[in-house]
């Protein structure tokens, strides 16, 4: 690999980890050595990159830095463009529509020579032929996720039966063919599983739930092991 590579790469594995990386983890991913490593990151804090931290603690990318525009490799670009298309052909309304101007930006932005990788993919996602009808407003349900406000739902359970449930949402699974709101049901006291084609209506309350979005989400994420008869019932 070239150093000018390696140094991209090494922004680019500071850049996604979640906290301190030790050289000896960038080495073991570059195929490298430690001390290529030590140089390569003294190097580039030479250069002005922001990176903090020291030999055998660790390193971290601080925040603020970004690289030119879409330096993209190709690999990089088939990708976005697949999970592109699959969200174009299965995310509600909004989100398809911002999927459809997320690749044609792309393609505008990147190298002339790599634009065929954006207008003709090798890779595809198969057409979704039963793509859900949401009674729900999902732009709206993302909002109140974000800002950690409760929803109360007028739901049909597969028997038709509708029930009223006040939730904590947390978040949204998209499936091949529907579409899942996850939340914390005050009824039931637990986490529970809505298809949004089977909720009614629905009424986004201004009150906020009394846990942080983030911790209730990373709570609902350690029941997902221990739950899987229930991921979709909601009684």
């Amino acid at each position: 690999m070239r150093r000018a590579d390696r140094l991209f790469q090494i922004i680019q594995i500071l850049r996604r980890a979640r906290g301190p990386l030790t050289a000896e983890a960038v080495a073991v991913e570059l195929e490298t050595s430690k001390r290529t490593v030590y140089r390569d990151i003294a190097a580039l804090i030479g250069q002005r990159v922001p990176i903090r931290g020291e030999a055998g603690f660790g390193y971290v990318l601080e925040g603020g830095f970004d690289l030119p525009p879409l330096m993209l490799t190709p690999d990089e670009i088939e990708a976005a463009v697949l999970g592109a298309q699959w969200v174009a052909s299965r995310g509600d309304p909004a989100l398809s529509q911002a999927a459809r101007d997320l690749i044609a930006k792309i393609a505008v932005a990147v190298p002339e020579r790599l634009r065929p990788h954006v207008l003709e993919p090798v890779a595809a996602t198969p057409p979704n032929w039963r793509n859900t009808v949401d009674q729900i407003d999902m732009g709206l349900v993302r909002a109140w996720i974000r800002s950690g406000r409760k929803i109360t739902l007028a739901y049909r359970d597969e028997q038709g039966r509708e029930s009223a449930r006040t939730i904590w949402p947390v978040a949204i699974a998209y499936h091949e063919t529907t579409r899942i709101l996850a939340g914390w049901c005050e009824l039931r006291e637990d986490f529970r599983h809505f298809r949004t084609d089977r909720v009614a209506g629905a009424d986004f309350l201004d009150e906020r739930f009394p846990e942080r979005p983030g911790i209730l989400r990373a709570n609902w994420r350690r029941t997902l092991g221990r739950m899987p008869e229930k991921t979709l019932k909601t009684s």
